[in-house]
């Protein structure tokens, strides 16, 4: 993936800081599944800092990172299926290509396309590439949320 970062000069004029390639990878420990991803940016904070911190490309990052956001591009390999998970975040998923299914535990299951958008907020889930060929790519921004309460009890995360 190509990536272009964008500062200040010390005069305030906008520059490019950098523009470079972002290798994919498999998912960590999981190289006989067909998925990858790279992460693309970091913030360390929210809101971010847009005046000094240049280190987002090469913050560690889990799936979320602590009072920050990770900005992350995926492939998910044709009959792909993850687990069932949840995450303590809220997620921006935009479609770049192929098809991707998004399933709730309560049943639900939504088909997502190119130029469709996500927004995950902390529901158990599953992602499904449906085809049998293609894989499918999609943009996503994951932000640190607040635990969830239901009844008293808090949904804690799998992932």
């Amino acid at each position: 993936m190509r990536r272009v970062v964008t500062t200040h000069d010390a005069d305030g004029k906008a520059v490019v800081h950098t523009d470079d390639q972002v290798p994919m990878a498999d998912f960590p420990g999981a190289s006989e599944w067909d998925a990858r991803s790279a992460v693309l940016w970091t913030t360390g904070a929210v809101p971010a800092d847009n005046a000094g911190d240049l280190v987002g490309g090469d913050r560690p990052s889990g799936a979320t990172l602590s009072g920050g956001s990770v900005l992350r591009v995926t492939e998910l390999g044709p009959g792909f299926t993850s687990l069932m998970h949840r995450t303590l975040s809220i997620d921006y998923i935009a479609m770049l290509s192929g098809e991707l299914e998004l399933e709730l535990d309560g049943g639900s299951v939504v088909r997502l396309r190119p130029g469709d958008v996500a927004v995950q907020r902390g529901t158990n889930h599953l992602w499904r590439n449906p085809s049998q060929d293609t894989p499918c790519r999609f943009v996503v921004s994951m932000i640190e949320s607040e635990p969830i309460l239901i009844d008293g009890q808090r949904l804690e995360q799998t992932m």
